[in-house]
């Protein structure tokens, strides 16, 4: 009987675990496009997020609720290479919702595979994709190439923001987690290092971008958009979210098969997509949503055709921090944001 008991309780916490990272991860872009529309201040938008995600991170271990390696410095000089490409690819991610859709950011995120398999045998000498890899690798840019084609809301200040983040989250990808592997970080290490480095890394950027000439002029004014509840509530929002994912998504990880965890970051794209629709105008004409369709099962084969089945989710998707991988790459990206 308690062996029945113990069963069932354990089947409810992994599907909450399961539910809540669903949740968090196909609402995390719309909840930052959402965000950056109500709080037009990019970079410290994602200061924010770090900040939420640092703090959380730090607060949970004291708490005795997880354990993180603590931060040294010397580490930290290691691992400042990985936060300086991880912040590009949140800023650029952030940039690119700002002035784009969210299936938009779904379409080149979706891309990322061509980069790195270009990038693996160019640069990595792997081996060329097979068949079934290069077959797949074409659906994805038939489905790019016909979205980008039809796009309505095209716009020259966006694409440029969609191929910076591209390259970014590609670096990422290819080079960088190789590099963070060799320090020896746990995972909640590596969501702190992340996040912290970040945050120190973001005034720099708001003198670069001159946001900090919008934000002082804000401050000074009554009309700053954070005197505003919607802008409040926005941000808020994004920030709890971006460090939601670093939770449901490691713990989800932990609790259920890679392939089922890989079946449910799928099922999630389609979900940001459906919601998406539902929710608002800010979404792509009918062929666009069918090119982004095509383009997200084309990642699918991908990764069946590069993992097989019960092998661990490819680095494209395996949850780092906010998705904002990049999708959630807060650790989630931020996204922790939002592969």
């Amino acid at each position: 009987m308690s062996s029945i008991r113990l069963d069932s309780k354990q089947y409810f916490t992994t599907s909450g675990l399961v539910i809540g990272y669903a949740l968090c991860s196909s609402l995390l872009a719309v909840i930052n496009k959402f965000a950056i529309t109500k709080f037009n201040y990019p970079g410290l938008l994602t200061a924010l997020q770090y900040l939420t995600s640092a703090v959380g991170v730090w607060v949970l271990g004291k708490l005795g609720f997880l354990h993180h390696d603590p931060f040294i410095y010397a580490t930290a000089k290691k691992f400042l290479p990985a936060a300086f490409v991880f912040y590009l690819a949140i800023f650029t991610n952030t940039n690119l919702l700002r002035h784009a859709n969210v299936d938009t950011f779904i379409v080149f995120r979706s891309c990322t595979p061509l980069l790195v398999a270009i990038a693996d045998t160019a640069f990595r000498y792997q081996p060329c994709p097979s068949k079934l890899t290069f077959g797949s690798l074409l659906i994805i840019l038939g489905g790019a190439v016909g979205y980008v084609a039809t796009d309505s809301a095209f716009t020259l200040t966006a694409y440029s923001w969609a191929f910076a983040y591209l390259v970014t989250i590609t670096t990422e990808m290819v080079y960088i987690k190789h590099m963070v592997t060799n320090l020896g970080l746990n995972t909640w290490g590596f969501v702190l290092y992340n996040n912290l480095i970040s945050l120190i890394l973001a005034p720099a950027f708001w003198f670069i971008t001159g946001e900090y000439v919008d934000v002082f002029s804000a401050l000074g004014s009554s009309k700053g958009d954070w005197f505003q509840y919607d802008a409040f509530y926005a941000v808020s929002l994004s920030c709890v979210f971006g460090f939601l994912i670093s939770f449901f998504g490691f713990a989800a990880r932990k609790a259920i098969s890679a392939t089922a965890f890989t079946v449910t970051g799928v099922v999630n794209k389609f979900l940001t997509v459906a919601i998406n629709v539902v929710i608002w105008d800010k979404h792509a004409n009918p062929f666009g949503l069918v090119c982004l369709l095509f383009t997200i099962s084309g990642g699918v084969l991908y990764q069946q055709s590069v993992s097989g089945v019960g092998s661990a989710p490819s680095t494209a998707d395996k949850p780092t921090g906010n998705d904002n991988d990049p999708e959630e790459n807060h650790g989630k990206p931020g996204k922790l944001s939002s592969v």
